[in-house]
């Protein structure tokens, strides 16, 4: 299950924005989504309640049919949540039910599907897939960035769906590269005119 970090206040805010970041928000789904699923047991700390914030502000219809599995069992070849997802299962079916977009089968065929776009580490966004070399061989795991540098994924045999730190040294060590699909970020967001061309290609 999601295992969230302790409050970490950061240094020199006033109490007034502390105050604000930590307050819940009635009706925040993706708040009441973790704490139904035991994931914030009692208030939720300051550093939890940022990343929920965050979440939600924006969450696209991917992101949040994303959080909807979390807990579901892995299973290799699983490809929804009554069988159980492999990593790809989980990214191909979260994909085709929220935007439509089929992607291949396999990790490594989804790093090289033509609608998709390479993006930098630092230019990542809630929605984009998130690749990892974690069986010695280019793009063999995948998940879906979410925000505040964490991934949602179907782990491996034993797991189950949950959410993860991009920034633990075992993912930062795998990390092979994201893609963007056109329609897994916020309508506001892609309607909005580009202002610069963005540089593409993995960090």
């Amino acid at each position: 299950m999601l295992a969230l970090a302790p409050a970490l206040a950061q240094p020199g805010a006033p109490p007034a924005a502390a105050a604000a970041a930590s307050a819940p928000v009635a009706g925040d789904a993706v708040l009441d989504l973790l704490r139904e699923r035991g994931l914030l047991p009692g208030p939720a700390p300051l550093e939890a309640a940022r990343f929920v914030r965050q979440v939600r502000e924006t969450a696209s219809e991917l992101v949040m049919t994303a959080m909807n599995f979390l807990g579901v069992p892995y299973r290799r070849g699983g490809t929804s949540a009554d069988q159980g997802f492999d990593c790809s299962g989980f990214t191909r079916h979260v994909f085709e039910h929220s935007i439509g977009l089929v992607l291949p089968r396999r990790s490594h065929e989804q790093a090289q599907h033509a609608g998709l776009l390479p993006v930098r580490r630092d230019e990542l966004k809630p929605g984009d897939l998130v690749f990892f070399n974690t069986m010695r061989r280019a793009f063999s795991h995948v998940g879906i960035y979410v925000g505040d540098g964490r991934f949602i994924h179907a782990p491996s045999s034993g797991g189950e769906v949950r959410v993860e730190d991009m920034r633990a040294a075992y993912w930062q060590k795998r990390f092979n590269g994201a893609r963007r699909a056109e329609g897994a970020q916020p309508a506001a967001e892609a309607t909005a005119p580009a202002t610069a061309a963005a540089p593409a290609g993995r960090p």
